[in-house]
């Protein structure tokens, strides 16, 4: 059975385990699989998931209308649905608007059930938020049934964390965090911060990117293998009061299946101390192996020079996790056009949530692999 907990001051329960539609499958011709994605919607609900969380760009905009495809037939009344106000497309106050109602036809929705602001740094929350009074946006859709919950998203640092909690009575958040990033982005300190205040915490990339699915060499071997290590960092949320919801970006019906298995088992508190320890280990470890903490999110894509840049990115992780063969293969099947064609342009470090100096790394990456 799905376990639900409290959403902060708000009343409302949400599965331990929500769906975040931004991770489906390819088809075998490349595309993405809108048919199998729309089964794993619906399997998802009918295993006690109400919490699905879209975006404007997900797969390139598809994901709003996938979702809205798969709420059809009585299964919009099983979840509640989560969307975003896209920060790149605010340069007035009517852009808000024209792009939720486009999110509602997309969705074939008359309302939403969660709105966010998408990604919100303090830049964006000073220089667009209040500049526009897109609060007062937010509020007029609430009012007129739109949405029953405002909140945002969230990559920058703590400080302006809480910069932004301060800066309006916020219904929920939604964060960056799993036993790695403790102190990245919000930290673990602004997730209590954010409990104590009675705001419901979404947390997203609980497995980095599937990075903590798929441990390697000496972080992999410091795992209680009692568990797998996606079970394990999931319980570390779910440990945690703070957390109200976790979202997993599954790419297929089998990660489904487990991650509602270990869902059904949550509990807050359920972790020992000697468990923490053990988490803080393989923290340790990993942080010692890796180059560049990319998640695979893909909101640099599409390159301008045409370079898959996250799985360059992938490549150059490998170095250290593996063998130098073994990542320089990768590199040459996957990774079409070489990293020494970047054009420095920038254009995907204004949208990386890391905030990684992904130019630089492409002239590295160049370096290792294209010498």
């Amino acid at each position: 059975m799905m376990n639900y907990r409290k959403f902060g001051k708000t009343g409302l329960t949400f599965s331990a385990l929500g769906l975040g539609c931004m991770r489906f499958p390819n088809d075998a011709k490349g595309r993405l699989d809108e048919d199998y994605a729309v089964k794993m919607i619906r399997a998802a609900i009918d295993g006690g998931v109400n919490y699905m969380d879209t975006g404007w760009p997900y797969h390139a905009g598809r994901s709003e209308v996938i979702l809205g495809k798969a709420l059809k037939d009585g299964y919009r009344e099983k979840t509640a649905v989560a969307t975003k106000c896209p920060m790149g497309q605010m340069r007035s106050s009517e852009d808000f608007d024209r792009v939720f109602a486009e999110q509602l036809n997309r969705l074939q929705l008359d309302a939403v059930d969660l709105y966010m602001f998408h990604g919100l740094e303090q830049a964006s929350f000073d220089g667009k938020v209040v500049k526009y009074g897109l609060l007062d946006k937010m509020e007029e859709l609430r009012d007129a049934g739109k949405t029953k919950l405002i909140g945002f998203s969230f990559h920058d640092g703590y400080d302006a964390f809480m910069h932004i909690l301060d800066g309006y009575n916020w219904d929920f958040c939604q964060i960056q965090m799993n036993y790695i990033d403790i102190e990245y982005q919000a930290t673990l300190k602004g997730l209590e911060e954010a409990g104590r205040r009675g705001i419901a915490v979404v947390v997203m990339e609980p497995l980095l990117g599937g990075k903590l699915a798929g441990l390697k060499q000496t972080a992999l071997e410091l795992v209680d293998k009692s568990k797998t290590p996606v079970e394990w960092a999931l319980d570390f949320l779910w440990n945690l009061p703070g957390t109200s919801v976790a979202l997993s970006g599954m790419s297929s019906l089998e990660q489904l299946s487990q991650n509602i298995e270990y869902a059904s088992r949550s509990q807050v508190g359920m972790l020992t101390d000697e468990d923490i320890s053990m988490l803080m280990n393989v923290r340790d470890a990993y942080n010692g192996q890796i180059l560049a903490p990319c998640t695979r999110c893909r909101y640099c894509m599409p390159c301008p020079a045409d370079i898959d840049i996250p799985r360059a990115i992938k490549a150059y992780n490998n170095t250290a996790t593996g063998s130098y063969e073994d990542a320089k293969a990768y590199y040459d099947r996957q990774v079409k056009t070489g990293a020494s064609q970047c054009l420095h342009c920038r254009k995907c470090e204004g949208e990386c949530p890391q905030h990684l100096p992904v130019s630089e790394l492409m002239t590295k990456i160049a370096e290792v692999f294209e010498r």
